[in-house]
């Protein structure tokens, strides 16, 4: 199972950005979805996560700022960020987990968001 993730670039404060991620095979069953990010010198944190069944979990810090959706038949998941911050500005993984609790992660896309 591969994960491809794009839509990360540069964006001034208040900006959106809408990243993207899907598994190689639409036909892998896919348990969950979702994203974290890590930026410099800080942990990596869960932005947000989908299941199967629509279920969301958000980060409290995101407040209502970020949106995340799936297309379940296609295994993809997407993470719309609007009124970005300074603080946003982070590498951002997508990852997915199969039944069986395997997880796999994509290589990271950059987000930066300028003052």
């Amino acid at each position: 199972v591969q994960l491809q993730a794009s839509g990360g670039g540069l964006v001034q404060t208040g900006g959106s950005l809408r990243l993207s991620c899907a598994v190689s095979r639409s036909s892998v069953s896919i348990k969950d979805m979702g994203w974290s990010r890590q930026a410099p010198g800080k942990q990596r944190e869960l932005v947000a996560s989908i299941d199967n069944k629509g279920n969301r979990n958000y980060a409290n810090f995101m407040k209502g700022r970020f949106t995340i959706s799936r297309d379940g038949a296609n295994n993809r998941v997407y993470l719309q960020m609007d009124n970005l911050k300074p603080e946003d500005t982070a590498v951002y993984r997508c990852n997915a987990r199969t039944p069986d609790l395997t997880t796999y992660w994509t290589q990271g896309t950059q987000v930066t968001v300028s003052s």
